[in-house]
């Protein structure tokens, strides 16, 4: 492995729940943080030599922080742009049956594949090297989670991955959605690849669906992966189906659990909140998809501090660092103060922190021996960087700017903008390749 060091960087550790900043050196040798030898700012700032050896990035006073994470993503939408669709698209309900499930009907494995590639390639460009899929191709169910996972080892990245289990298909798509994630974890899951329990949401699934559910996180000690009340549809479909709101039903087959994401928790009661927080699952907000598809937001001053509340993407980009600006946003939007804004963000990153130990448990927090997994934005503060102002950098500084470089257990994945051992031109023609097949199938 790599042995070099990164010079002249804003280094923003956590500690003690705090992200604190020092300025100075990082050595990364062997896939981990050796050493960090702190500097005074200003003492760089008259010294005008210019580091050029081998082994040493120059950072420039740029920022480094620890990896960003999406925790819901859908790496099979991906090839899904201006695609050509008929019918109404005026609720949720009609979105779904008119445009993605006929999208994820359409797909084979080797789309599937072109999907993970552009996935990779677009996420490692916004400084995301932990992702939590889920996805969908019912027609092309059996290998699809160890297609995905190849293509994530192949470019050093880590991910959670599931297969979205319904029963919109019928019986027979069922058992292989089922079958796909049993025999994913089972054959597949090591270091850098962990397995949830997929199932698509409350009102696609039969309670014998969720009774085999049931079976399956018993068995392995799963954690599921679900979207949860996204729209009203959602509860009134379930209840229509088997006489119960999907809380109640999730809680009755003992589904919801520490290691569980609940992808959006919209439109949810305060008592299914107080329910949620029992239990230890994260809400994944995904608040860009949520405004593209009109189906609200959740009511954010309902939701328990207890709850972890994770960010995710929804497939619609590849970017949770603007889905964390939104969300702020959203928030001062809705009348919270800048104290209160800027105290969510800070438990919104310190839960993520948390969530991820569930399934990596060497997840770094930029210090000495930890994982060398790190991103440095193209962002040199203006003012001074202190553990009292970092999120007002983080927010309006950061969060608007580019990742520069990329790197993962010690190795660049991308260096100054430049993706390191990805031919993006051969991938891009293959992605069109499989994009346009499914555009004319679609």
């Amino acid at each position: 492995m790599n042995d070099f060091k990164i010079n002249n960087a804003w280094i923003c550790k956590v500690e003690n729940n705090q992200l604190v900043p020092v300025f100075g050196d990082l050595h990364i040798s062997n896939g981990r943080i050796f050493s960090i030898k702190t500097k005074k700012f200003k003492t760089y700032l008259t010294n005008n030599e210019k580091q050029k050896a081998k082994n040493i990035y120059d950072a420039e006073g740029r920022v480094i922080t620890i990896p960003l994470v999406n925790y819901h993503d859908h790496f099979y939408s991906r090839l899904a742009k201006g695609l050509r669709f008929s019918g109404e698209m005026n609720n949720f309900h009609n979105i779904l049956k008119k445009y993605w499930w006929k999208v994820d009907k359409a797909l084979d494995l080797p789309m599937v594949e072109a999907s993970a590639q552009m996935a990779v390639i677009e996420s490692i460009k916004n400084g995301v090297t932990y992702i939590f899929d889920h996805h969908a191709s019912p027609n092309a169910t059996r290998g699809s989670l160890s297609t995905i996972a190849g293509v994530l080892k192949s470019n050093n990245l880590r991910g959670v991955l599931c297969f979205e289990t319904t029963d919109r298909n019928g019986t027979k798509l069922t058992e292989s959605g089922l079958n796909e994630n049993e025999s994913f974890l089972t054959d597949s899951v090591d270091d850098d690849i962990k397995s949830m329990l997929g199932l698509h949401a409350s009102f696609t699934l039969a309670d014998d669906t969720l009774a085999e559910a049931e079976k399956l996180v018993k068995d392995y000690d799963l954690g599921i992966h679900i979207h949860l009340c996204e729209d009203l549809a959602d509860r009134k479909i379930s209840k229509q189906i088997s006489g119960k709101f999907p809380v109640r039903r999730l809680i009755n087959f003992n589904l919801l659990n520490m290691k569980s994401i609940l992808a959006h928790g919209i439109h949810l009661t305060k008592q299914e909140y107080q329910l949620i927080n029992e239990y230890g699952s994260a809400l994944a907000y995904n608040v860009d998809s949520n405004l593209n598809n009109s189906v609200g937001l959740p009511k954010y001053r309902n939701v328990p501090e207890g709850i972890p509340i994770v960010l995710g993407t929804d497939g619609m980009h590849a970017n949770p660092g603007r889905t964390m600006k939104n969300y702020f946003l959203l928030l001062r939007h809705f009348g919270f103060s800048f104290d209160e804004s800027f105290k969510m963000i800070h438990k919104v990153f310190l839960d993520q922190l948390t969530f991820i130990q569930e399934y990596f448990d060497d997840f770094p927090t930029l210090r000495v021996n930890d994982r060398a997994d790190l991103i440095i934005w193209d962002y040199i503060p203006p003012t001074p960087l202190t553990k009292d102002n970092f999120w007002g950098h983080y927010i309006y500084g950061m969060l608007e700017r580019a990742i520069q470089s990329t790197i993962q257990h010690g190795e660049f994945l991308m260096k100054d903008k430049k993706l390191i051992g990805i031919d993006e031109g051969e991938i891009n023609k293959e992605i069109y390749k499989q994009g346009d097949k499914l555009f004319y199938k679609f």
